[in-house]
């Protein structure tokens, strides 16, 4: 309605490996309420939100994020997940419901950690989001658009791609990711074209804009 103001803010370091003091106010989203200034803490244990975007059909606020490291190339994936106000998911202490026995033991808070929505696969490094309506691109329904800016710590790169979920009665169908926006990379994988970030509808209703870090530009998809 306009009245609140949502701001992501991602953890210090990859497994609380600082301190809890150093991640204070971190790896959490905060609400703040425009007329007042006043904010709170809406939901935490997000290791690294970053895009975020609220579905239509239940206004529910969505984010994307980037999961720790140093678990292997495809744990913890990175996710997308709609956000319960007070929802704890997890980090430092699990992720996916798994106990990460490398960071200081609490059974209590592991206990109450949510699992996320829908894995997007390891390290992706998932930014962008939007939602997309349905029509928007000929062949897709209604679901959430996802710029991958793509892994660097991985032994085959993943991500470097935009990628559309699907989504039917407010929530994730379950559908594996499908690709709209590739070619960011070589065929060797030793080199990047550009690297996907933000993602927005077009003002035509018709498109989508993809903002690209390494190449400086702003890509636009639209319908065959």
């Amino acid at each position: 309605d306009g009245s609140k103001l949502y701001v992501a803010v991602g953890s210090q370091g990859n497994i609380d490996e600082n301190g809890d003091e150093a991640e204070k106010g971190r790896a959490c989203i905060y609400e703040l309420d425009l007329s007042t200034g006043q904010n709170r803490i809406f939901a935490g244990g997000l290791r690294n939100p970053v895009g975020m975007a609220w579905e239509p059909t239940t206004n529910t606020l969505h984010t994307v994020v980037n999961e720790r490291d140093g678990l292997g190339d495809e744990v913890p994936p990175d996710y997308l997940t709609s956000v319960k106000e007070g929802g704890f998911y997890g980090w430092p202490i699990a992720y996916w419901g798994i106990v990460d026995d490398r960071a200081v033991p609490n059974p209590e808070l592991a206990a109450r950690s949510l699992v996320p929505d829908y894995a997007l696969g390891g390290h992706t490094a998932s930014l962008g989001l939007c939602w997309m309506p349905a029509g928007t691109l000929p062949g897709f329904g209604e679901g959430m658009v996802i710029g991958q800016h793509g892994s660097w710590n991985r032994s085959k790169l993943s991500g470097y791609k935009m990628v559309f979920v699907e989504f039917k009665n407010g929530k994730p169908t379950g559908a594996p990711p499908r690709d709209i926006l590739t070619g960011f990379l070589s065929a060797d994988e030793g080199f990047s074209y550009g690297r996907p970030v933000g993602t927005a509808i077009g003002p035509d209703g018709k498109s989508i804009l993809l903002a690209d870090d390494v190449g400086d530009v702003i890509w636009r998809v639209t319908g065959a």
